[in-house]
């Protein structure tokens, strides 16, 4: 399970702190980023990339490129090192406007990456009455 959120700077050579909880949700190993909606980078264990595809997989809709071609296209396989850093290509970070200042946010099964100005900016934007009214509706 993936909860909380972690703020880090990335480094000139694109390497970003990734925090030691989530390391151990991914588990042993190397684990996939991949560029999402809205901006910014999912991060996920070998076992969730392999559920997605199968699930993509048995639906005839997402048996196309325009769907699996383009997500799985910007999955890479990153490895933590031993400081816990994650070593980011070029093409996500610019996808994901990684310059400096990165928060990752855990997300029931995956992490998220983010610009934090993005991220600031996308809760700001959430109002406490919205957020009251998707927990109703959740029934929570």
């Amino acid at each position: 399970m993936f909860f909380g959120r972690y703020d880090y700077s990335i480094d000139a050579k694109g390497r970003l702190n990734f925090p030691a909880k989530f390391r151990d949700a991914m588990g042993e190993g190397s684990f996939v980023v991949m560029e999402w909606v809205d901006n910014c980078l999912f991060a996920l264990p070998m076992s969730e990339i392999d559920r997605i595809s199968e699930r993509m997989g048995a639906d005839e809709l997402m048996d196309s490129w325009e769907t699996t071609g383009d997500l799985f296209s910007t999955a890479c396989e990153v490895e933590p090192d031993k400081q816990g850093r994650i070593l980011l290509p070029a093409e996500l970070r610019e996808y994901a406007g990684l310059s400096k200042n990165v928060t990752i946010i855990g997300n029931r099964n995956h992490a998220e990456i983010w610009d934090t100005d993005t991220w600031n900016a996308r809760r700001a934007a959430v109002t406490n009455e919205q957020r009251r009214q998707r927990m109703r509706e959740l029934h929570i």
